[in-house]
């Protein structure tokens, strides 16, 4: 649907399958299935980052028995929050791409 789309239409079109791929039938995750998600799909994202308090406390939350699921916003803000800790950002901040 999104092949003409921009790079950033993309990536996000991207996110929001995946999500969905994972998603129950009413659009939400689990804690669990979160945690999962992100070790799978986003590893090079939160690989390293382990010691920092921030990502261990997103983290822990996920880790906390609750009924409350995760639904795309929250799955959405969660992915931002990782990205802007991660080490992964600095390097690309580096890269210069031209068009």
């Amino acid at each position: 649907a999104l092949r003409k789309g921009s790079d950033l239409e993309k990536a996000f079109a991207t996110a929001a399958l995946v999500y969905n791929n994972y998603a129950d039938p009413e659009s939400k995750l689990s804690k669990a299935e979160t945690k999962s998600l992100l070790q799978s799909q986003f590893w090079h994202f939160i690989q390293g980052q382990e010691n920092k308090p921030k990502y261990q406390e997103i983290i822990s939350s996920l880790d906390e028995e609750s009924e409350n699921k995760i639904n795309f916003e929250d799955f959405m803000i969660l992915l931002v929050s990782l990205t802007l800790m991660s080490d992964l950002l600095q390097e690309i901040k580096n890269v210069k791409t031209t068009k």
